[in-house]
């Protein structure tokens, strides 16, 4: 049920934001493309020694200032001390501040978390605060994620990553 109204609701807002995207253009809509490395905390550090992703971002200016988009991906986690590995797929979307043309942003990302290679647990609930530094090419950022799944698991990550704007 969690899963269809978080569906649902991306849904609504996707719809909604369509409706006032006229002129996307290379000044206004990218695409985004990177890599991000993290530490495993809290209960998953006991069964991971390190998370490395790839993200893909899809992106629209709303204003100068505020983009909307859409992220998915795939988070590997490395399993340790006889544990395999397992992953993470956000379906989320994502908004992000920005100061200026160049300098300081502020984003989160918002959706679900699809567990792969773990039982009796599909994934929950996607948070992925970050804080970073943008250009006109590049996005580098810290991050916070934390995927509040199933059976009172909770999946977090501190780490760092980067990604390419490549324009329309």
């Amino acid at each position: 049920m969690k899963k269809t109204i978080l569906l649902f609701a991306l849904l609504i807002a996707g719809t909604t934001f369509a409706q006032d995207i006229k002129n996307v253009n290379s000044k206004n809509s990218w695409f985004k493309v990177g890599l991000n490395a993290g530490v495993p905390m809290g209960d998953v550090d006991d069964v991971s020694s390190f998370a490395l992703g790839l993200d893909l971002k899809g992106q629209y200016l709303v204003t100068p200032h505020f983009g909307i988009g859409l992220t998915t991906g795939y988070n590997h986690f490395f399993g340790k001390d006889g544990f395999d590995d397992f992953g993470i797929v956000p379906a989320a979307g994502f908004a992000r501040y920005y100061f200026k043309p160049k300098g300081l942003f502020l984003g989160v990302d918002l959706g679900y978390g699809f567990l792969t290679n773990i039982d009796n647990n599909d994934g929950g609930l996607y948070v992925n605060p970050q804080i970073g530094y943008h250009n006109r090419d590049w996005n580098f950022y810290a991050y916070y994620q934390n995927t509040f799944a199933e059976n009172d698991v909770d999946i977090r990550v501190l780490g760092i990553g980067a990604t390419y704007n490549l324009r329309f």
